[in-house]
């Protein structure tokens, strides 16, 4: 796996970010969005991976 880094053009920023540090952040991000937007928003939940990782992101947002 190849790391990328986020940072701005021109800086060497102590705080940039993996490929998927990003990603999470990002998604963690949406997750507040959506919290913050709907009343009552929720998860559907199967058991499966994909789920598995969506319940870890919800958990690191809130």
């Amino acid at each position: 796996m190849t790391t990328a880094t986020h940072s701005l053009p021109g800086t060497e920023s102590p705080f940039a970010l993996s490929h998927l540090d990003a990603l999470e952040a990002e998604s963690v991000h949406v997750f507040r969005e959506v919290a913050g937007e709907f009343e009552r928003p929720v998860i559907l939940f199967s058991g499966g991976k994909d789920s598995i990782v969506m319940l870890h992101l919800a958990l690191k947002a809130f």
